[in-house]
């Protein structure tokens, strides 16, 4: 049902003639699949540490310390940040974070000795877990790379984590290019991550960034790499097809941003590269105004969308209002649903969510394994 290796590549370096023929077939492929149904999730946005070692040319989330905007959160300014979101209807705690910022600074190892931690990954643990303890939100954490012990610590605190493959392109890392100085985007390393949460049974997101120098042929490399980790152990609940959007600050701030025809030609090529039961995602933040030719190209999912928070990775694009959005999907004949941070067949499976967590999502979910659609759980918080 998925397409070949070499067939991807055709379809992805096609003329633009064709591009209709190819939404088509991917649509149809969606539908087989997934339905008319399109989800989202109602998040907030952690930004848990600014402080990152990497240098990625396209990245406006990272800091140095002493930089405007360089900040690592207290924990008293994570449970005042759930509990606001939990106010609002919120269910999943998305927490954002540089890579392993203690390699490279001594404020942020400062930080962690006052808090009682060694790592940034043992002091995320601990957020995670004050979230479930003072908020009804579920945490969905995506901290980089990481080995199997942090990964196995984390399970027991998160519904679901991720990591975005982003390119599996090497030639990315040399000098001048987007992943110069930047140790944690080796593709090795990161699918090494991916791979090891199979292994541990976390429902996982991860997905590729478009448009930071990779060719067309590398997006396919990335995307068959994705599908290969998923058929061997079933965990990738969600792929994100993501738009590089130049920044005034960062490095890559002159690069030119992928067109819409290469962001649906991306998503159309990734439903028929993974099949019809994966869930595809695009930002709708990051494209406004372009709904309805996502969803036709083959899309089943709007990703995390917050009440509360900026996204602070691409702060210029504000979320969509969940009512327009609402609008904007069903007048296309689809039905837009609430999930949780977990998707609906990885919740339901008792294998894929920590015990302690299992009571917490049973008492959200319909028997579909979406949110309830009159849930007032969250107003006893």
């Amino acid at each position: 049902m998925t397409v070949s290796h070499t067939e991807a590549c055709a379809l992805i370096e096609a003329p633009s003639d064709g591009l209709e023929d190819l939404l088509a077939r991917a649509g149809e492929l969606r539908d087989r699949g997934r339905g008319r149904r399109v989800t989202f999730s109602k998040k907030v946005f952690v930004p848990l540490t600014t402080l990152c070692r990497d240098y990625c040319g396209y990245c406006t989330f990272r800091r140095d310390p002493g930089e405007p905007g360089a900040h690592t959160m207290t924990p008293d300014e994570v449970a005042a940040l759930v509990q606001a979101g939990g106010r609002l209807g919120a269910k999943e705690a998305l927490f954002s974070l540089g890579d392993k910022p203690e390699a490279r600074f001594p404020e942020q190892r400062a930080f962690l000795r006052r808090h009682g931690h060694r790592t940034t990954l043992g002091y995320l643990r601990a957020m995670c877990e004050l979230t479930l303890r003072e908020s009804p939100l579920l945490p969905h954490a995506n901290p980089g790379v990481m080995g199997e012990r942090d990964l196995a610590a984390l399970r027991e605190v998160n519904v679901s984590m991720g990591l975005m493959l982003e390119t599996v392109s090497e030639r990315l890392l040399a000098p001048g290019l987007a992943h110069d100085r930047a140790p944690d985007k080796v593709p090795a390393r990161r699918l090494k991550t991916i791979e090891l949460a199979g292994k541990l049974q976390i429902p996982f997101t991860t997905g590729i960034l478009i448009g930071i120098g990779e060719t067309p042929r590398e997006r396919v490399d990335a995307l068959a790499a994705i599908r290969d980790l998923h058929e061997r152990y079933g965990h990738i609940q969600e792929v994100i097809i993501q738009n590089f959007r130049a920044k005034p600050r960062i490095p890559m701030r002159d690069a030119p941003e992928p067109a819409l025809t290469d962001l649906l030609r991306a998503v159309a090529v990734a439903r028929l590269v993974l099949g019809p039961d994966v869930n595809v995602q695009a930002p709708p933040n990051l494209s406004p105004g372009a709904y309805p030719r996502l969803l036709a190209a083959g899309l089943n999912d709007w990703g995390g969308i917050s009440p509360l928070t900026i996204d602070h990775i691409n702060p210029e694009a504000p979320w969509p209002l969940i009512p327009e959005l609402r609008r904007a999907t069903e007048s296309l004949g689809f039905v837009l649903r609430e999930r949780l941070a977990v998707y609906p067949e990885l919740a339901t499976r008792p294998e894929f969510v920590a015990e302690a967590l299992r009571p917490r999502i049973a008492a959200l979910i319909d028997a579909d394994g979406l949110v309830k659609e009159s849930h007032e759980h969250w107003r006893r918080w």
